[in-house]
């Protein structure tokens, strides 16, 4: 395994620490991302970035009431029209949305 950078950090009386800003940024680390170390048998600590996905309770629960209704009840489907489609359209045709963006501060 080859060096490519080192960085360090200091751990608090409470046993806390900061990420390095180089680590962060190498792991693409953002707010309230989780983290796994992985303790290898030579006693060398890897650090990677958690890919768990967290699920919405709520969401779950809609979606679990949107199927069963769709089971129940088939007869409510309905096929969207062309005029509510274009409707839908002319709302959000002029709003730009980054999905990967970072929230801000005050909306987490």
């Amino acid at each position: 395994m080859t060096k490519i950078l080192q960085a360090e950090s200091s751990l608090t009386d409470r046993y806390q620490t900061t990420v390095p800003d180089i680590v962060r940024k190498t792991l693409g680390l953002n707010k309230k991302d989780k983290i796994t170390y992985v303790i290898n048998s030579d006693g060398t600590v890897t650090i990677t970035r958690s890919e768990t996905l967290e699920e919405d309770p709520i969401l779950g629960k809609f979606l679990d009431f949107l199927a069963q209704d769709i089971k129940q009840n088939p007869q409510h489907i309905q096929p969207i029209t062309s005029k509510t489609l274009k409707r839908v359209q002319s709302l959000v045709e002029n709003v730009d949305i980054d999905l990967n963006a970072s929230l801000s501060d005050e909306d987490e």
